[in-house]
């Protein structure tokens, strides 16, 4: 079964585009979509695990957990002194879904 998306004529109406600046920021870098493959293979994971699947310094990895944390395109949740991470699959999903991306087709 094929889903068809209705197309909608959109002439002169203002697309407001800066709650997507951030996220598609955060998904221009290797490093980051990395980190998002690694969680959506692992589901919930402790930072500390990142740090030796990524091999990367803890520094830099926090760095990248902060962006896509803020882009709102993974979620944090700390258990004592450690915090796990995981995919926001809601939003990630929001950003891929069709009616964004035929937002720039014809």
């Amino acid at each position: 079964m094929i889903k068809q998306l209705t197309v909608v004529e959109k002439k002169n109406v203002s697309i407001d585009f800066t709650p997507f600046e951030s996220k598609f920021k955060a998904l221009a870098d290797q490093k980051r979509l990395q980190i998002m493959y690694e969680l959506t293979q692992r589901g919930n994971t402790c930072v500390c695990d990142l740090v030796e699947i990524l091999d990367t310094p803890q520094s830099k990895l926090s760095y990248h957990l902060k962006i896509l944390l803020d882009a709102g395109l993974i979620l944090r949740e700390t258990r004592g002194t450690w915090s796990y991470y995981e995919l926001n699959h809601s939003e990630v999903n929001r950003i891929l879904s069709p009616e964004i991306c035929c937002i720039f087709r014809k």
